[in-house]
């Protein structure tokens, strides 16, 4: 009887399942990672939910994994056993989703996406790609890396592309990637200033690293940001369309309003202060092996971390259902061991 590993799959939209599989040696360009920590990522609905075009079942999700490579596949050069890795999002792609027909999978022009085209993480083993590969730091924790190759490359890339050291840059919402926001807001040298809902989140915010707190229950959050100036950027992470177009008489002139957080309803936008002022509205995802290894060693260089909280692998379903339902704070981890 050959060696055999535990999975989480998703049998059909909405049905976990824990199951032995057999461990399987890697295709040319690929390697087989034993998996220790794999985040659990709003993104994971896409397959858990069938939300995503490409995805087969049964299909074991996500794409926040960290592990040891244990066997190289044929015309791998770069890599070696050992060494401990993380796999993001694109499993190999240029960091950019094809143009795609909304669930029709026969359409995806992604080929390679962790944990909805191919197996993820959630599991003790996995595959992946040699080339969408980012070596782990040392000084990183499996647990604390997981988050980071997904929720924080989002936010230190959306936020290094747009702003420049000394603009005022505002993130709204502080949750599972507002949290990580603000601390990479803060160590890029941004006026950091943090938009939550309610007063609670204020002592947190300053905790994170932000200047300023602005409570969008209290106050008009745009307005809030006209009497300091204006902002140069604002990153709009809560899953909210209405809050999100809310904020675009906040920016200044030539501001930008990057949204990475995706929002059920639509974004309501007023093209006079779009038009006038010569704003912009621009999406960000996530980004490429490199880009994920650039969060990672300023992650460890400026001693940003996420907040996390950590549930077996056998426990996978209550851990997605936490971070559904919002109850997570702020990033949940599955851990193998």
């Amino acid at each position: 009887m050959g060696a055999s590993y535990r999975a989480v799959e998703i049998s059909a939209p909405g049905i976990f399942q824990l199951v032995e599989r057999p461990v399987v040696s890697p295709s040319a360009g690929q390697v087989r990672i034993r998996v220790e920590a794999c985040g659990v990522c709003h993104s994971d609905a896409g397959t858990v939910e069938a939300q995503l075009p490409g995805v087969v079942y049964p299909r074991v999700p996500g794409h926040e994994a960290i592990g040891r490579i244990e066997e190289i596949g044929p015309g791998v050069a770069t890599w070696k056993v050992g060494q401990r890795v993380g796999v993001g999002f694109f499993g190999g792609e240029d960091g950019t989703c094809k143009p795609c027909r909304r669930g029709d999978a026969a359409y995806c022009q992604n080929p390679i996406v962790t944990g909805v085209t191919t197996d993820g993480g959630y599991a003790e083993e996995m595959i992946a790609e040699a080339r969408a590969l980012a070596l782990i730091p040392d000084e990183l924790k499996s647990e604390d890396a997981a988050p980071l190759v997904c929720a924080g490359i989002t936010t230190f890339n959306a936020l290094r592309n747009a702003g420049r050291t000394g603009d005022t840059v505002a993130i709204q919402g502080i949750g599972g990637l507002g949290h990580l926001g603000v601390q990479y807001a803060h160590k890029m040298g941004f006026r950091t200033v943090a938009i939550g809902s309610g007063p609670d989140k204020q002592h947190l915010a300053a905790k994170l690293g932000a200047h300023i707190y602005i409570d969008a229950k209290a106050e008009d959050a745009a307005a809030a940001l006209q009497k300091l100036g204006g902002a140069d950027v604002i990153l709009a992470t809560a899953p909210s369309g209405t809050a999100i177009g809310s904020l675009l008489p906040g920016l200044a002139v030539r501001g930008k309003l990057v949204v990475v957080g995706v929002s059920g309803d639509a974004i309501p936008l007023n093209g006079v202060p779009l038009v006038f002022g010569g704003r912009s509205v621009i999406g960000s995802l996530t980004g490429r092996a490199i880009e994920m290894q650039d969060t990672l060693d300023f992650s460890v260089l400026t001693d940003v971390r996420p907040m996390i909280e950590t549930l077996p692998l056998s426990k996978a379903e209550e851990a997605y259902k936490r971070m559904m339902s919002g109850d997570a704070r702020f990033r949940v981890v599955l851990t193998m061991s």
